[in-house]
């Protein structure tokens, strides 16, 4: 089955993404654009995930409960889970692990958490843009262990990746895919990072604003629809090396 995808989303409960973002525009915008599949990724925290599959449901798009962790190191991770409680639990791990600094709303943005139906049910008191203190060695293992897989977010950029703050991807890190954004260049990247070779990319939006939401482009194949099936694919993957 050929699924259009991203992998790679943030509703209003990240401090930078728009207002608009609420879930039920998401998900709504993402079938208006031939997506098949969806996975909502905001920053440090999975509380907007399940309103997100609820809203989904509605209109026949499958969301992937997700998570952009910003590691130790404040590389961005890519983190998606089968299911909402398991997401839940990792994200109330997350917070446990980060400072206790309070968001300011005026200067970094609300963090709005909602339901299915866009009404506001409460905000996220900590600023979710700080690092956890989770470091890039550990969090493969740390996400495998509440159910999931992880691979670094847009490894091409100039800040908060994988490359631009640690200069390299090694194979003791654990992972087996890596994200660019639809500006990389693919050749140049593996000439420069040879690991990169045979690995599995996904190139997602990392849409933060409605209008920043891509068309349908980008397909994986899968024996069905759902976050299972995308979480069991990239457990399949080899490990780079």
């Amino acid at each position: 089955m050929k699924l259009y995808y991203d992998f790679h989303t943030h509703s209003c409960l990240s401090p930078c993404g728009d207002n608009d973002m609420t879930p039920y525009n998401l998900v709504n915008m993402a079938k208006l654009l031939g997506l098949d599949i969806i996975a909502l990724t905001d920053h440090n925290t999975c509380e907007n995930c399940a309103s997100a599959i609820k809203a989904g449901e509605q209109i026949g798009l499958t969301v992937i409960p997700g998570m952009e962790l910003c590691t130790s190191e404040e590389v961005h991770v890519v983190c998606l889970f089968p299911d909402a409680e398991s997401a839940k639990s990792f994200s109330d791990y997350v917070l446990s692990t980060m400072p206790p600094v309070k968001n300011r709303p005026e200067i970094f943005g609300e963090q709005l958490i909602m339901d299915e139906c866009d009404n506001v049910i409460g905000s996220q008191e900590k600023l979710l843009t700080l690092a956890s203190s989770i470091s890039i060695s550990d969090v493969v293992s740390t996400v495998e262990n509440y159910g999931g897989v992880c691979y670094p977010a847009h490894i091409d950029r100039s800040s908060y990746s994988v490359l631009s703050n640690l200069g390299l991807i090694t194979e003791d890190m654990g992972f087996s895919a890596v994200e660019i954004t639809a500006e990389a260049d693919r050749e140049a990247l593996t000439a420069m990072h040879p690991i990169l070779e045979g690995t599995a990319i996904f190139v997602d939006s990392d849409a933060h604003y409605l209008e920043n939401m891509k068309d349908a482009e980008n397909i994986i194949e899968l024996p069905e629809n759902s976050a299972n099936a995308v979480i069991e694919y990239i457990k399949s993957l080899p490990k780079m090396k």
